[in-house]
């Protein structure tokens, strides 16, 4: 069978460029003639490698080089097909009135488990019973939220048709479906999860339903072993070489998973020693306190790093720099905020406390997750309706890059805008600044409209509340999150009950969007 898979490779190396590979015509040119499902088959396996695609008539062609395009509309709910195989799951495990009697009690205790223990840190052990329960409480939301993350990327032209991704901590896969889903037909992925718990066999089952051009692994250790594999071989258990400047993964997913690990610092450098020098590292949190500002923390202390072990033939021929730390010396750069955090001023960073959110348009509720809330007992006393549907799409996310790229590379060094570094001084007063939207409106229904607001430089919150709005700062309201604005007459001051800044944007202030 070897000598028949090099024959098929050569054979579809050299007809890549030509025309379509039909594995009617290659069984021709193997010896011993195979038949051509076998061919198909060999076909399919060495794909990825290949940079190959399946089309619907069974020829495999080059995957394009054009990049993915982004999405303009909202997610409006999980697809139907991973709704009945996720059905058809419980129903294997459970019966077919899974949501019912003592497994419909079962799987609502589970869920209410960990959610308690989530929102008072615990750490939650997934066994095949909360992997269900995770599933159904919470995989719409991070199908869908993943996918608005993915558009700052693509928005940019980086996210590729042709992508090899580390998915680490992958869970139930609701983000790697959002990924499958969200890359158009003639995508070609190649999916390495990292999964060690009973979730695994979730996602397992659910990849089954995602295109044929995803092939996926799905690697059932930890983070951290998977790690010391990658060291021990020297190419990484996933058969990559992340020392080769072509190689490497283009995508890395940690979503809603650093909260979890003991040393999320640790895991989170090596998967960005796991990028080809143009991939990017896509971590998300929950938006709740914890995970939201946990996640910039690991933001923060990760950006500057440099990556990678020196170049002893450049720091030997480096002459210029006496010390020997020319940013040449590397072979990878330093980790960058691409986004959605900015950094506007020249070596600044934040230090505030960094609780920032998205939140999008709330999906319509899964049939699983209404079957299961209905079903719930006339006699639960702890029960609300609606307790175990969780539509909602609301979540924190870091892009993490190191080639030096931004999404928004915009530098303040001049003496035109205030900046956030030195609020203190200019309390009391009018100010033009800066500053991306971190936030939707913050405030009550029927308050004043509230958001954060950044531009990279401030050590405290720092938020823009809008008690006039006009024509001219109608900007601020209209503003996608993470979308840059100028302030200009905008009333500083210190609000002393929440310890943050507040800008006053009033019918003085006058509010642009800056592309």
């Amino acid at each position: 069978m070897s000598d028949q898979r090099e024959a098929v490779r050569s054979n579809a190396k050299y007809l890549r460029n030509v025309r379509p590979i039909d594995p009617d015509e290659i069984c021709d040119y193997v010896e011993g003639n195979p038949h051509p499902a076998v061919v198909r088959q060999l076909l399919r396996e060495e794909a990825a490698d290949l940079g190959l695609i399946e089309r619907d008539d069974g020829t495999f062609v080059p995957v394009a080089d054009e990049p993915v395009q982004p999405h303009r509309g909202p997610v409006e709910r999980f697809p139907a097909a991973y709704e009945r195989r996720l059905e058809d799951l419980l129903a294997d495990r459970y019966g077919p009135n899974w949501f019912e009697g003592a497994s419909g009690d079962l799987l609502r205790s589970t869920i209410r488990r960990f959610k308690a223990d989530y929102l008072e840190g615990r750490s939650v052990e997934y066994d095949d019973d909360a992997a269900a329960g995770y599933a159904i409480y919470h995989l719409p939301a991070y199908y869908a939220a993943v996918q608005y993350a993915l558009d700052d990327l693509a928005d940019r032209g980086l996210l590729g048709r042709d992508l090899r991704v580390l998915d680490i901590g992958a869970g139930v896969g609701g983000p790697a479906l959002g990924l499958c889903d969200y890359l158009p037909d003639d995508a070609l992925v190649e999916y390495h999860a990292v999964e060690p718990s009973a979730a695994a066999d979730v996602l397992e089952t659910l990849l089954s339903e995602t295109d044929r051009n995803v092939h996926s692994t799905i690697h059932r250790t930890t983070a951290e072993e998977f790690d010391s594999a990658a060291a021990a071989d020297g190419e990484g258990s996933a058969g990559f070489d992340p020392t080769a400047p072509d190689d490497g993964f283009d995508l890395v997913l940690a979503c809603n998973v650093l909260s979890e690990l003991e040393d999320p610092v640790a895991v989170a450098r090596s998967a960005l020693e796991t990028l080809a020098p143009e991939g990017t590292l896509l971590a998300m949190a929950p938006a709740d306190k914890n995970t939201s500002v946990g996640l910039r923390e690991v933001e923060r202390e990760l950006e500057g790093e440099r990556l990678w072990e020196r170049d002893a033939v450049a720091v030997e021929t480096n002459d210029g720099d006496e010390n020997g730390d020319d940013p040449a010396d590397y072979r990878r750069g330093a980790v960058t905020v691409y986004g959605p955090a900015v950094r506007l001023w020249p070596g600044e960073t934040p230090s505030d406390r960094g609780w920032s959110f998205d939140v999008r348009p709330d999906l319509e509720t899964p049939s699983f997750q209404r079957r299961l809330d209905e079903a719930t007992p006339a006699d639960d006393a702890d029960h609300a309706p609606g307790e175990f549907e969780n539509a909602d799409v609301q979540f924190s996310y870091s892009l993490l890059r190191v080639d030096g790229r931004r999404r928004i590379d915009t530098s303040l060094d001049t003496g035109e805008w205030a900046k956030m570094a030195e609020m203190e001084r200019h309390v009391t007063e009018r100010i033009d600044l800066v500053a991306a939207k971190l936030s939707r409106s913050l405030s009550d229904e029927g308050a004043n409209p509230l958001f954060k607001i950044s531009d990279g430089s401030e050590d405290t919150d720092h938020y823009a509340v809008v008690t006039n709005e006009t024509a001219l700062n109608r900007d601020l309201l209209e503003a996608d999150y993470g979308e840059l604005c100028s302030f200009e007459g905008a009333l500083a001051l210190w609000n002393d009950d929440e310890g943050a800044y507040n800008l006053v944007v009033d019918e003085e202030t006058i509010v642009d969007r800056i592309a």
